[in-house]
């Protein structure tokens, strides 16, 4: 799927299970890092080269590192 396919927002988890991402926009995320039993949560906006890129390769995901979740799973770790 393109970029310009995609439907915002869009949900994705780290198969590791440590971080979840809310994808606002081609330009724009919020990630939830969770550290041990603490969570951290950063609202990026991507404005240098190498965030575009990490927003396409969450919304492009070749390898199957980044796993398609929903809203629900997504408000869990709220």
């Amino acid at each position: 799927m393109s970029l310009k396919e995609n439907y915002f927002p869009q949900y994705r988890i780290l198969a590791n299970g440590k971080s979840i991402y809310k994808i606002l926009d081609e330009r724009n995320f919020i990630e939830i890092q969770i550290i041990g039993s603490k969570k951290k949560k950063f609202e990026i906006k991507a404005e240098q080269y190498p965030e575009i890129l990490k927003i396409q390769d969450i919304l492009n995901d070749k390898v199957e590192i980044y796993i398609e979740i929903d809203e629900n799973k997504w408000l869990e770790f709220q």
